[in-house]
């Protein structure tokens, strides 16, 4: 008997051999992905496990350590700076009122709703102020002044409520941050996340008062956003175990809070999240395809940068970027 349970051990054992020797690992997984006619804008991918880079590739001439823009994916860094001031004592918490923030901005006469948006409203996209994403965008940031702007639109839903997708949002943290902290967001950036090895953040765009854009038009690299995604998966440490960003506003920030109308996937503070391949990703998103991406399960961090010249929602360009993250997923189980 015990012999032959030995025997079916060792068979199993080939089985499993021998599935793993067919199944491509990572880095052919990549290159095989070269030539296919729905990943045509796809510019760079790196993959890393448990820190250490296991794969990596560029397209179509460009490299990892190249600079491109972000676009909305810089959105999970400025809710990272959020929980970091507050940590610091700089803000006093998610359910801060914003309006004593940027009193001075402040239409007149108000909406009294606007009385009742908090710091977490803005993180979550649940200020109920009119969107200044998409269509609207371009009246936003030809406005002579952002913040103003941003806070002088018409209620679409009240504070707290439904989720209302807004780059203006964002950039009110931005604005809050500055004021709170009296340095620029990038000066920030570069102080408070400035231990994170790998990290930086290059060209910034700025309103007409000079506040940087927050949530939009960041020049990271592949490598860079990748640094940041380790250390949120880390939760909030550097490689020599320094804190950064606190533990628990990661917890915070990965919960769900709400829904996308347009994906249904839920969203935290500046953080999307789904099933992928069964498991739970975190991930930040940006236009044209700019994929930072967290799968706590598996010790797990991806990065895909883009052409940002086009969508990637309504063309089905991001659900094929979800594709390769499955893809990805599934060789990193068989080995």
């Amino acid at each position: 008997m015990i012999r032959f349970m030995a025997i079916v051990l060792s068979l199993l054992l080939s089985l499993s051999s021998a599935a793993a020797a067919q199944s491509p690992g990572v880095p052919e997984l990549l290159k095989g992905i070269a030539d296919r006619d729905d990943l045509k804008s796809l510019k760079t991918v790196i993959v890393a496990r448990d820190g250490e880079t296991i794969a990596e590739q560029g397209y179509r001439g460009h490299s990892p350590g190249e600079s491109t823009n972000i676009k909305s994916a810089s959105k999970s860094i400025i809710s990272a700076l959020v929980g970091i001031a507050i940590d610091k004592g700089l803000l006093e918490g998610p359910q801060q009122k914003i309006a004593p923030l940027l009193k001075e901005d402040l239409p007149s006469p108000a909406d009294p709703r606007i009385n009742d948006i908090t710091i977490a409203n803005l993180l979550s996209m649940q200020a109920g102020l009119g969107r200044l994403s998409g269509p609207n965008y371009g009246r936003w940031v030809s406005s002579r002044n952002w913040v103003r702007f941003a806070l002088a639109q018409p209620f679409a839903d009240d504070p707290g409520g439904r989720m209302l997708y807004s780059t203006a949002s964002t950039h009110l943290l931005s604005a809050i941050l500055t004021k709170a902290a009296g340095k620029s967001t990038l000066a920030l950036a570069r102080d408070w996340l400035g231990p994170v090895q790998g990290f930086r953040i290059g060209a910034w765009e700025r309103d007409p008062q000079g506040i940087y854009l927050g949530g939009n038009q960041m020049a990271m690299s592949a490598k860079s956003l990748l640094a940041f995604g380790e250390l949120y998966r880390r939760g909030g440490r550097t490689i020599d175990g320094r804190q950064i960003v606190p533990a628990d506003w990661i917890d915070l920030s990965w919960r769900p809070h709400t829904n996308s109308y347009f994906s249904g996937d839920a969203y935290g503070y500046g953080w999307f999240a789904r099933q992928i391949a069964g498991e739970t990703v975190h991930f930040a998103w940006g236009y044209g395809g700019q994929m930072l991406y967290i799968v706590p399960a598996l010790k797990l961090t991806v990065v895909m940068t883009s052409e940002e010249s086009g969508p990637s929602a309504r063309n089905g360009y991001r659900d094929a970027l979800h594709g390769v993250l499955a893809d990805i997923v599934g060789a990193v189980k068989t080995r």
